[in-house]
């Protein structure tokens, strides 16, 4: 198990971790859960039922990252085309009915990443092995794939980009790190995948 996730019995699947990649997949994490933002809890009293049909924004997040995490269902946002006036009204109240749940899963999907990292005993050197169930094993993928979104948007990586320059940065360029994040989160998710597969 050197660093990629293997199928364990029984289901699920392990990776071995030590302390700094614990502690840079927990930061990831915990960055991610801080620009998703906090739920809506329920006002106290307030029927659950009711916050489950509440509301949400009509308007795509001005942050990049956000609106990566969040896109428009229909059409092009950005398009003057007067054509996709019609297109831009229905993305709107897709998204007014959509958004909050969306956010409530991405946010368990982190939450889970942080929890079962929180859970892991790392007494000595060398790390630890995680063990995730099955269940958690589809947070970490929904995790994997957000922040892989997120640091790619920061990166402004495209699909032209795929072994581009990007890649072969030097180590004194300031995005160096995020990149080895990146290209790091992008083989754990695959091989977390991989293991998944029948």
């Amino acid at each position: 198990m050197a660093g990629y996730f293997e199928a364990i019995p029984g289901g699920g699947a392990a990776v071995a971790l030590d302390e700094v990649e614990i502690s840079i997949l927990r930061s990831l994490a915990v960055q991610l859960l801080e620009l998703i933002g906090p739920g809506e809890e329920p006002a106290q009293g307030e029927d659950p039922l009711a916050a489950l049909f509440a509301e949400g924004p009509s308007e795509p997040p001005s942050d990049p990252a956000l609106a990566r995490l969040f896109p428009d269902a229909y059409g092009d946002p950005d398009a003057p085309d007067e054509d996709d006036e019609e297109l831009r009204g229905y993305s709107a109240e897709f998204r007014r009915f959509t958004e909050n749940d969306l956010r409530g899963r991405k946010r368990e999907d982190g939450l889970a990443m942080v929890r079962t990292l929180d859970s892991l005993s790392t007494a000595g050197e060398g790390g630890a092995v995680l063990k995730l169930t099955p269940e958690d094993c589809l947070h970490w993928l929904g995790a994997l794939n957000d922040l892989r979104l997120t640091i790619g948007t920061r990166l402004d990586v495209s699909d032209e980009d795929e072994g581009g320059e990007l890649y072969r940065l030097p180590d004194s360029d300031p995005r160096k790190p995020m990149v080895m994040a990146y290209l790091w989160l992008g083989a754990l998710q695959e091989t977390l995948v991989e293991t998944l597969m029948p």
